[in-house]
């Protein structure tokens, strides 16, 4: 009974089917806050952040020669990859966040938190930027999610 209530609004009637995503995103929430905040991180002296939308993306395309190849894909690929899966279990979880525009928020607003939650336990930095390339990568996967919703499940 509390399983079908928690599941109201997920886009799935099927409990089974919402266990597994919900099973699914703790996992992948377990990667993230790893990878995010503990996984080779050196604590920093001060405070950095970068406020200045695409500085850093331009940085990284137009002097890409000057960084090595895994870097250069990594800070711009990997922050777009890295959180597709928030833009398909947001929406499969709860119907709302199948409209771009509260996807997009909700995103703004955990990424936002997370990277400055990095920079005040100094084991990252705020960039504006990152903020932009993981809401991306979450629209991208409520883009790849759709077809499959419109389906059924």
């Amino acid at each position: 009974m509390i399983a079908v209530r928690w599941y109201r609004n997920a886009h799935s009637k099927r409990l089974g089917f919402n266990v597994t995503v919900t099973v699914l995103a703790m996992l992948y929430a377990a990667i993230m806050l790893n990878l995010l905040f503990l996984r080779d991180r050196a604590l920093m002296d001060d405070y950095a952040y970068n406020l200045v939308p695409f500085e850093t993306i331009e940085r990284y395309v137009v002097y890409r020669h000057y960084f090595n190849f895994d870097t250069w894909v990594k800070n711009v690929f990997g922050n777009l990859i890295l959180f597709i899966p928030i833009g398909m279990f947001l929406p499969l979880l709860h119907t709302r966040f199948s409209r771009s525009h509260m996807l997009v928020a909700a995103c703004v607003c955990l990424i936002g938190t997370v990277e400055l939650a990095q920079m005040l336990m100094k084991v990252g930095s705020f960039d504006i930027d990152d903020i932009i390339l993981n809401t991306a990568g979450a629209w991208i996967g409520l883009l790849l999610t759709r077809p499959f919703m419109r389906r059924g499940t």
